[in-house]
């Protein structure tokens, strides 16, 4: 099955039901461009919650190590990291409550696209989520 994205429509609603976004390999450094796309959006309005076990916070939030000591509930989970974490991610990701998966700019694995989205995930790979939100406000 190839890989394709949902619909503009249904990645605005998405992003208009969202609330709270959890971010993979979130970076410290106010230069990475996990940093500067999770505080766009943290000023549009959500909740940034670093996933990076090498800080205690970023961007005013507490950091976690894994996506499993998140204690509350999350709404997307936004990946930063290469794309051969993908399926130790994913593994991760179902363990948790969160509806929607989605990797930036030149992350993808069609398997984990194709296994998460049988098991009824939205998937959304190779987007930028900043420049989603932008281009669907």
């Amino acid at each position: 099955m190839a890989m394709n994205n949902p619909s503009r429509e249904k990645i605005k609603e998405v992003l208009d039901e969202a609330k709270t976004i959890a971010v993979i390999g979130l970076s410290p450094n106010p230069n990475r461009t996990s940093h500067m796309v999770s505080e766009a959006m943290q000023k549009a309005g959500y909740r940034i919650i670093p996933v990076n076990p090498q800080a205690d916070s970023i961007l005013g939030e507490k950091s976690y190590a894994t996506l499993t000591d998140i204690p509350h509930p999350v709404d997307i989970v936004n990946v930063f990291r290469r794309s051969e974490f993908l399926k130790g991610i994913a593994e991760e990701f179902v363990q948790i409550e969160c509806p929607v998966f989605w990797t930036q700019l030149n992350v993808v694995d069609e398997e984990v696209f194709n296994e998460l989205t049988d098991a009824g995930y939205i998937v959304i790979m190779d987007r930028c989520i900043k420049v989603e939100h932008a281009i669907l406000k």
